[in-house]
């Protein structure tokens, strides 16, 4: 489990100034902008410098139900870690700010090419992912949901929605 709070303090020197070269570039958050919406296709991820943006999943007929709210130095994003690299949950800035953007695909062959970079940000994200969904004591929508476990998306298509909303949800996508 990852206590780094930033994916740029678990990347040594030399393999964070080739992921900066090859994979990634300073963006702004623009004040109500959507970085990605839920069933889209997951090709990039973020650390955010400043501005929050706010996690959240849609509700048919409802207004999206947020489910975390991220800040300075977050990763934004892990799907596009995992197949099928399609997004979980949105992502909406709040507030203008910050942030590195990263192209996912470049970053998966880094990953591939260097060990020790794929190694540092596997256990990075593994880290963050497990610290999000046990910090609220109840688990989050990929571990653990009251009541009846939804069908995982990828093998029936569909989540039950609304057994999501009454989870303690803190899985960043």
């Amino acid at each position: 489990m990852s206590t780094a709070r930033s994916l740029f303090d678990v990347i040594p020197p030399e393999s964070r100034a080739r992921l900066f070269d090859e994979a990634a570039h300073e963006v702004p958050l623009v004040l109500d902008a959507r970085l990605f919406e839920e069933g889209r296709r997951a090709d990039r991820f973020w650390v955010i410098r400043s501005g929050p943006v706010e996690v959240d999943l849609h509700l048919p007929g409802r207004r999206a139900a947020v489910i975390e709210m991220l800040g300075r130095d977050d990763l934004l994003g892990w799907s596009w870690l995992f197949p099928p690299h399609v997004w979980h949950l949105g992502a909406h800035v709040i507030q203008a700010g910050q942030a590195v953007e990263f192209n996912a695909a470049a970053v998966r062959s880094l990953c591939e090419a260097d060990a020790v970079l794929g190694r540092a940000v596997y256990k990075y994200v593994a880290g963050r992912w497990r610290n999000d969904c046990t910090e609220h004591g109840k688990g989050c929508c990929s571990c653990t949901v009251p009541g009846p476990t939804p069908p995982r998306p990828e093998r029936s298509g569909a989540w039950d929605r609304s057994a999501l909303v009454s989870s303690s949800c803190a899985n960043p996508l």
